[in-house]
């Protein structure tokens, strides 16, 4: 469990920053959804899935509300959604979502932050198959057996609960996030510390010293990049 602790350690310490660049992400991913069908979250499964989350980053309201209206007046922006993977020092591995409206750029700038940073850029399924897709939700003032207890009870079936860190942690399948959320909060949690999409790796590594600084430097260059929306990595850090 040691990489999917450190993971929410990490998604935890990007909450906590609260910084107009996690923000501005979740403003563009809010565009996204509320554009791609009606702009209202009870009949917008997929806006309301990214509220969800946006809501344990205490991302404010006029962000969210200026992303909606963007979309209602019928703004003109086109963002693709893709997918790059690469390897880090020492063969480390690292998945890169991003959103945006230049391909070409994003391409550019993500290839020079593998190669500038002692990694290289992958070919498509190169990395992914090594990690799982997972919902992951994490909250406080419960204790996994009653968690999951629960959980079966009202027949939802997860992938594990865990204790951890002083927290609960929760992982599911991720066409499962809405559900497995809804039957969180009627088990009385109405507040969550991480609560995400994650790409959990298989097997984890560990790095020299020198190797985890620049690994270190390749993941805040990759996620300072103005279009990537999502870092994923097999490290421990």
């Amino acid at each position: 469990m040691g990489r999917k602790w450190n993971n929410i350690k990490e998604k935890k310490a990007q909450k906590d920053k609260n910084t107009s660049r996690i923000y501005a992400k979740f403003g563009k991913e809010i565009y996204v959804a509320a554009k791609s069908g009606e702009p209202d979250p009870e009949s917008n499964q997929a806006l309301k899935l990214v509220l969800e989350r946006a809501k344990t980053y205490s991302v404010p309201n006029h962000i969210i509300d200026r992303a909606i209206d963007k979309a209602k007046g019928g703004g003109d922006e086109n963002f693709d959604s893709l997918r790059y993977e690469g390897f880090g020092p020492s063969g480390s591995m690292v998945i890169v979502d991003a959103l945006t409206n230049n391909v070409n750029r994003t391409a550019s700038d993500v290839r020079a932050a593998f190669g500038k940073n002692g990694g290289n850029m992958g070919v498509s399924g190169s990395v992914a198959y090594m990690f799982d897709p997972t919902a992951t939700f994490a909250f406080e003032g419960s204790d996994a057996d009653s968690i999951l207890e629960g959980l079966m009870e009202a027949d939802i079936d997860v992938r594990d609960v865990i204790e951890d860190g002083g927290l609960t942690i929760v992982y599911a399948e991720p066409d499962q996030f809405a559900t497995v959320q809804q039957a969180l909060k009627g088990l009385g949690i109405s507040t969550f510390e991480v609560a995400e999409f994650e790409m959990l790796p298989q097997t984890e590594v560990q790095l020299s010293p020198d190797d985890q600084e620049t690994f270190e430097k390749l993941i805040d260059v990759l996620e300072d990049l103005e279009d990537v929306q999502h870092v994923f990595h097999n490290v421990e850090l």
